[in-house]
């Protein structure tokens, strides 16, 4: 060997042996600090967690949102893949530059695989690092360019692993057009189109050099390119918290482990509270340990799955652009929470796991720790407040303390409408997290929105948010030219009855509400559809108060309901509300009620397609008195507890399609990319101080498209898109002449003929109806 060559190999020897050992380290470091996390049974079905990973990874499922980026990212991640063997190929080239694998080496088939993916590896980075600088910060809008999905990620992080991927996929192509020209200057017979489809012709460029000066030239590349790769590992092992490099080996992990073994997003119901990873028994809550922990007030409360999906993170910001929180400038960011847990995981992981002898003397006497891991483990709470500048977000995120890790406006701005996980490429739990943290403000600390605890007592009292009697309850029913039916009163069992209807809280107390109410029984009267309803039999779902954290009250609410349910036999149930239908649909179930749940728009598309109900009437000439309401143009809006979390899209746009003489126009942000509200995780019941108004945003891009009517399926959105609208009326944005109703409502009166009608209900009135103390505006 020349000198050159002894040279290249002692070098590249020692950087790997070096990167190596890190790895092993640092590998080892995960484990440990993922067994830090609370267990949580996630191996269930391995064979359907097995093809699952193999759909999103091979097909790239989660990232065909950004089908530009999908394409570029496949070919990146394939190539990182394929070409492994051209780094095993390098170190035998510094022995011998005409060194090929064994078997394959020659093998023309693995040549073409090679040479077309170090083209399009090198061509796919460039397209991914061109869209992250079109993306910049530098050029998005809103205060230091916030509007970027990449604000607020680690940018020297992304630039090294692009630059990596871009310098290796360089030296293989110039390798194997050094290849090509060696063949040719040795006769080989290699130097052919079939061995060196794509790279041949660069070896011409090499051709006037002499033998052992190409050689000598491929030692070099290939010295080149082994320390760029083992350069790469000791960076990823000094650095476990960065995400953009090390989700290439956790994320086959994280979406093996996903929630739903099918695959299916990790929305809908939200998870039990466990302690010691067993579900909590709320009847033996009394037997509980002091130091029990409802809910997570540490970073190692977390189950290991959600530590996982911390580090897992790769700071894309899919998340983060979707967010209405953060797209309403309010400091809550779903990458960016995730990347504070992340870093406040591993920095104080090291303490967390060191011996009860070094921990005994306090952090600030022990010795060998980093100021992270100190600063994590004198931090005093997980959530509180920080002080932060609203001006600058990210002053809301601390992961090394001093007071708080995040602010507590951070927690208390989610909607819970599942945009971030949708999103997820890798398939992190943010809702999880969030409600989680909730839980323990609210049942450990007792710290929560003053607004919140008028919610409670209504809930406590009265069994709904408004703390109006139960015996108002069927209020909306009055006048009606047909009777509605109660359990326990008209009929003995629900076996009369094709449905129970659940009326729910907004339906049988807010005005506006009580019209969709009321629309959806004429049209199933009108379809000859039996039903009945529990009347003051009914209690609220639980929905806000479980997203608000009180646990406690949820189970009391949805026991009670439950078991009333039962009692009545119900088994099919359509309802109104999105929340609900997501709670009795995916959340009783853990109760013990299993129910077929319908939403009203996927029944009246059933009874439309079935000729029960024949839509008939133009704008023009529909009868649009009482609770039936059309007009000639009409947009929708997804709810995010109907949409999102239990992917029911179709239905109401069908119904609204099928509208005679209704134009219909698609919001830009629609489907799975629909805008929030505002109104879930409990927001209804809160005061919006922060940023600006998500309803107004929402209601504004409905208004873009020159709808008379904006429709939804929700009374929750009904509420807060009509303040929306009435906001904008007020400021000169829209007239009179546009409203908010609800899908039902445009088919009763598309339903009813130029003769028909029904008795008018009482006039609506624009003010918001009565909210828990101290009243906030929903």
């Amino acid at each position: 060997m020349s000198a050159l060559q002894i040279v290249a190999v002692v070098v590249c020897l020692g950087v790997t042996a070096v990167a190596v050992a890190l790895l092993v380290k640092t590998v080892n470091h995960f484990l440990a600090t993922f067994r830090l996390g609370q267990p949580e049974d996630r191996g269930d079905d391995k064979g359907a967690r097995t093809r699952t990973l193999l759909r999103e990874f091979l097909g790239h499922t989660r990232m065909s949102r950004l089908p530009v980026v999908a394409i570029a990212h496949w070919f990146t991640m394939v190539s990182f893949g394929v070409l492994f063997f051209t780094l095993l190929n390098a170190f035998g080239q510094l022995f011998q530059p005409e060194f090929v694998l064994p078997l394959i080496g020659h093998f023309f088939p693995y040549e073409w695989i090679t040479d077309f993916f170090a083209f399009a590896g090198f061509l796919s980075i460039l397209v991914l690092m061109a869209i992250r600088q079109k993306n910049h910060p530098r050029s998005a809008a809103g205060e230091d360019g916030r509007r970027s999905r990449f604000f607020g990620s680690t940018w020297w992080q992304a630039y090294y692993v692009e630059l990596t991927i871009l310098g290796v996929t360089l030296c293989i192509g110039l390798l194997r057009a050094l290849e090509w020209t060696l063949a040719r200057k040795t006769g080989t017979g290699m130097d052919t189109a079939l061995h060196f489809p794509l790279t041949g012709w660069i070896g011409n460029f090499f051709t006037g050099l002499s033998v052992s000066a190409v050689e000598n030239l491929i030692v070099v590349i290939a010295a080149v390119k082994i320390l760029i790769s083992f350069a790469w590992m000791i960076t990823i092992a000094l650095q476990p918290t960065m995400g953009v490099a090390w989700h290439r080996f956790l994320a086959f992990f994280n979406i093996f482990f996903k929630r739903h073994a099918d695959g299916r997003t990790s929305l809908g119901e939200l998870q039990p509270i466990r302690v010691g990873g067993e579900v909590l028994d709320f009847e033996n809550v009394d037997e509980l340990d002091e130091d029990a922990a409802l809910g997570v007030g540490k970073v190692e409360d977390f189950t290991w799955k959600g530590l996982l999906d911390f580090t897992t993170c790769t700071e894309c910001g899919r998340c983060q652009s979707q967010c209405p929180a953060w797209n309403t400038d309010k400091p809550l960011s779903p990458k960016l929470l995730v990347m504070t847990l992340r870093d406040h995981a591993h920095a104080k992981s090291p303490w967390l796991l060191a011996s009860e002898e070094v921990r005994a003397g306090g952090i600030e006497s022990a010795e060998g720790f980093s100021d992270a891991t100190k600063g994590a483990v004198a931090t005093e709470q997980l959530v509180g407040e920080t002080g932060y500048d609203i001006r600058h977000p990210l002053t809301a995120y601390n992961p090394h303390g001093p007071d708080a890790v995040i602010d507590e406006d951070v927690l208390w701005s989610c909607t819970t409408c599942g945009a971030c996980v949708e999103q997820c490429p890798v398939d992190i739990e943010h809702v999880d997290a969030i409600v989680d943290m909730r839980r323990y403000k609210n049942l450990i600390e007792s710290a929560f929105p003053a607004e919140l605890n008028g919610l409670f007592k209504n809930l406590e009292k009265n069994s709904n948010p408004w703390g109006l009697a139960p015996r108002l309850r069927m209020d909306w029913a009055k006048d009606l030219p047909f009777e509605v039916k109660q359990v326990g009163q008209d009929v003995e069992s629900l076996d009369e009855v094709d449905y129970l209807f659940w009326v729910g809280c907004a339906g049988a107390y807010e005005d506006r509400a009580k019209k969709t109410t009321r629309a959806v029984a004429e049209l199933l009267d009108t379809a000859g559809v039996s039903f009945a309803v529990l009347g003051d039999g009914e209690a609220c779902t639980g929905d806000s108060a479980r997203r608000a954290g009180n646990e406690f009250l949820f189970q009391m609410l949805a026991q009670q309901n439950v078991e009333t349910l039962n009692e009545v036999g119900a088994t099919k149930i359509v309802v109104t509300c999105a929340h609900c239908f997501n709670t009795i649909k995916n959340e009783y179930p853990q109760l013990g009620g299993q129910y077929e749940v319908l939403h009203h728009t996927q029944l009246l598309n059933r009874l439309v397609r079935e000729k029960r109900l024949t839509p008939v009437a133009r704008p023009g000439d529909a009868v649009a008195t009482g609770a039936a309401s059309t007009g000639a143009k009409v947009t929708y809006h997804d709810p995010c507890y109907l949409g999102r979390h239990n992917q029911v899209y179709a239905p109401p746009r069908e119904l609204l399609q099928i509208l005679p003489g209704v134009e219909y126009a698609e919001m830009e942000r629609s489907k799975e990319k629909s805008f929030c509200c505002g109104a879930g995780g409990a927001r209804m019941w809160m005061e919006e101080k922060l940023g600006t108004r998500i309803n107004t945003n929402r209601t504004e891009e409905a208004l873009a498209t020159g709808a008379e009517r904006i429709a939804v399926g929700c009374p929750f959105c009904k509420v807060m898109l009509s303040d929306g609208l009435n906001a904008a009326i007020q400021d000169g944005k829209a007239t009179d002449a546009v409203e908010v109703v609800d899908v039902a409502q445009m088919l009763l009166a598309a339903v009813r003929r130029g003769d028909g009608g029904g008795e008018p209900d009482e006039a609506e009135t624009p003010e918001p109806q009565p909210d828990p103390e101290p009243a906030p505006v929903a």
